[in-house]
Parts: structure tokens; sequence; C-alpha cells
């Protein structure tokens, strides 16, 4: 017989569908803009479709597996542990790809005349791949054996239990927060982050420094090129800044359950935090759509061709985006 449901069970489940029906279909919307506008081919915009497929599989498969956990059914522990490694792949999945776009933006600015000849789609494509292995392996080592088993087999075995363990599943009991802590956070999540924070700092100090030069009359127009990458670049890093605001909470709650075992943690604090990791995922589509206005405009089109049925004319932005010196 499967276990009842609580009323706040009922309002977290509930709050959870509301944040998949935002984050898929706008994510989808995402990754539907970039196949139909020509303009939104290059590297940066590939990455953000590397990106909006984590938020995707985050909507359609982290959250249902996040309320079936919620529940608390009774599993192997192994079928437990491969209901929670989910999570772990899709967002080192996210950080890579931020880290991607980053980087990416720095070549724009720091060698824009070379830029196209550096960053190839097919340099695009083996980074974004390499992105996605590495994710699955750092999110499958607790299934490789970094884990709880051995403490929760001490358990099961002291009661006389054989076999695998079947245990009532929960992240916590599967998840050995070693791995958590100081493997995850303090080795793929945090780095990567304060790297991101300090390039992004690179970029607009070269941005601000271009625009701030005289520019004559035959170098053709810089600063448009400039004044559009500033524009760019200040989208994508508020990006980063909601993906670190909606992250550190739930890695700072680790941080307090490995360090300071005996330390009362409010049930209220772990479920905003859980809903900001898996509400990140909502909130890009939302960015794109104000702050850059080839997305505005593609999603626009999209919208009124395949839902208003009113087609409007083609997008006019299609055109190759200009270098200093063009």
């Amino acid at each position: 017989m499967p276990p009842s449901i609580s009323a706040f069970q009922a309002a977290y489940i509930s709050i959870e569908v509301l944040i998949t029906l935002v984050s898929v279909p706008g994510n989808v919307l995402v990754i539907w803009a970039v196949k139909v506008n020509q303009a939104l081919r290059d590297a940066t915009f590939c990455f953000i479709v590397s990106l909006a497929v984590a938020d995707v599989a985050v909507g359609a498969l982290v959250i249902p597996l996040a309320i079936l956990i919620n529940i608390g059914p009774q599993t192997y522990f192994h079928t437990c542990l491969m209901f929670a490694c989910p999570v772990l792949i899709l967002t080192q999945s996210s950080i890579l790809a931020l880290l991607a776009i980053a980087v990416d933006r720095y070549l724009r600015v720091k060698i824009p005349l070379r830029y196209k000849t550096v960053v190839t789609p097919q340099k695009a494509a083996v980074a974004i791949a390499g992105c996605w292995i590495l994710s699955f392996v750092v999110g499958l080592t607790p299934v490789f054996g970094w884990n709880n088993l051995s403490k929760v087999k001490q358990d099961w075995l002291a009661n006389g239990s054989v076999g695998e363990p079947v245990i009532k599943c929960e992240f916590e009991k599967v998840i050995s927060m070693e791995y958590m802590v100081y493997f995850n956070f303090f080795v793929w999540v945090l780095p990567p982050l304060l790297l991101m924070v300090l390039i992004y700092l690179e970029v607009f100090y070269l941005i601000r420094r271009q625009l701030n030069k005289k520019v004559s009359a035959s170098s053709g127009d810089p600063q448009k090129y400039y004044g559009k990458e500033l524009k760019i670049a200040k989208s994508l890093a508020l990006i980063l800044f909601l993906f670190a605001l909606s992250w550190l909470p739930l890695h700072i709650l680790n941080c307090v359950t490995l360090f300071c075992p005996s330390c009362h943690k409010p049930s209220v604090l772990i479920y905003i935090a859980i809903f900001l990791t898996h509400g990140n995922s909502a909130m890009n589509p939302i960015v794109y759509a104000f702050r850059i206005q080839k997305f505005r405009v593609t999603f626009l089109k999209i919208w009124n061709d395949h839902f208003r049925c009113q087609p409007v004319p083609p997008i006019e932005e299609d055109l190759p985006e200009e270098r200093p010196g063009d």
C-alpha cells in the first residue's frame, strides 16, 4: 500500500509541479529559438542550449524523482542511489556550461578579430560533449562507491537482515556528505563559480576599456560591437548570479550537516533551499526573454507562428554580428 501524503507534502508537490510547468516549456522554447534563428547559432548560444537541456531534464526527471523521494518509498539502497544521482549530474552540467559561456564571452572581447577562427562550431561541440562526459563522471561517483552503503549495511546486518539493504529512500541516507562537501562543493562547484566571477570581471574591464577609447571615423564601429558585448555579458552574468544564489544555500546546509551534526536545521530552510535549486531551471528563459533581444524577438515569432496562427515577417536579426573594424 503506497504511503499516505500529508497536507505539507501535498503543498510541496504542488510547488514542484508548478516549477516543472514553467521550467520545461520555457527551456524547450530556448532550444526551439536557437533552432529557428540563424543568428543564435554561435558558440555562446550552443552552450546556452546545453544549459537548457539540463534545465529541461531537471523539470522532467529530477523534480519527479524528488517528489518520489519526498513521499519516502521503501527501496533497495542502489535503487535509491540512482534516484539521487541525476540531480548531481545535471547540476554539474549546468556549472560547466556556465563556465564555457564565460570563457566564450572572454574570448569574444579579448581576441575579437580571431575569435571565429579560434572558436569553431566543431570545437564548441567537442567542449559540450566534454562537459557532459565530465558531469556524468562527477555525478555518478557515488554509484562507483563513494556512498553510505557501509553505514546502512552495518545497521541492516545488526538487525539480522540479509541481502541488499531496503531503506526509506532519502537523499542524505544514500549520498555521503563527505562527497557532497569535499568533492562536489569544494572541487566542482565553488572553484568554477569563483573562476567565472573573475572571468566576468575581466570581461567587463576589457569592454569598458574599449568603450572608453576614442574611435576614429575610419575604424569601423567597434563601440557598437563592444556595446552589444557589454549588454550580453551583463545578461549572462545575471544568469550566473541567479545560479549561485539558487545553489549556495543548499551547499551551505550540506556543510552544516557535515561539520555540525548536532546543529538543528529547520525544515522550512531545507525546503526553501530545494525550491531554489529546482526553481533556477525556470529562471533562465525569463532572463533571456527580458534581456536578450534576439531571444525575445524569436520567442515572439514562435508564439505568433505556432500558437496564435498569425505569422510575422522573418526575423531581421539573422545577420552575422559585426566585429571591430568590420
